[in-house]
């Protein structure tokens, strides 16, 4: 199957590609399509809904868009669905390491270091069908960043069972074990079952 991803993420891209295999990812500038859509929604689900939405109304192809984050039960569930946006002032984005280190200074202080990431996944065939999957991910904020791996808040996501963070891991590992791989396991064999039909 044919697929154009709900992002410009050239990370996500690669990680999907490896989840997804057997199927071929594009993105929007693939297509020469741009996509841009205000993610404005309440919930992880809200978002990912928008975005497969917004992209499916330009390309008028199976679309998969994915809204994913962090949240902190210590800060209150925060950065949860603003992840991308955390720390952002008077409109300027963080970048992702700006992001992490204001991420440990919310943290300062604070024993309980417990997060989780989460990661809901939309499959679009048409508009009236869709396949939706959401899925965790749980560890610990580490004290600082580890690891040149992953993206976003890989270096500061502490995994005890490895000893290690999300950014320190091997691609294959983390794709197996992660909230987005999970999910996309799961958008995975449906893909392959209506392949097979």
């Amino acid at each position: 199957m044919e697929i154009v991803l709900a992002t410009g993420n050239l990370h996500k891209k690669e990680e999907l590609s490896e989840i997804l295999q057997g199927h071929t990812i594009l993105l929007p500038s693939d297509l020469n399509s741009s996509f841009d859509c205000v993610e404005n929604g309440e919930t992880y689900l809200d978002n990912a809904l928008i975005k497969a939405g917004a992209l499916y109304k330009v390309v008028k192809r199976p679309v998969i868009a994915d809204d994913s984050g962090i949240s902190v039960p210590a800060l209150g569930g925060a950065p949860g669905v603003y992840s991308a946006r955390y720390g952002s002032l008077n409109g300027k984005e963080l970048d992702s390491s700006e992001r992490n280190a204001f991420l440990l200074k919310n943290m300062e202080g604070i024993d309980e270091r417990m997060a989780f990431f989460v990661c809901s996944m939309v499959l679009m065939l048409d508009e009236y069908r869709v396949y939706t999957v959401q899925e965790t991910f749980s560890g610990e904020i580490a004290h600082e960043p580890f690891g040149g791996g992953g993206f976003g808040y890989d270096p500061l996501f502490y995994l005890e069972k490895y000893g290690k963070t999300v950014a320190q891991l091997p691609a294959d590992l983390k794709n197996t074990i992660s909230h987005r791989g999970k999910a996309g396991a799961s958008i995975k064999s449906i893909m392959d079952r209506l392949d097979s039909l």
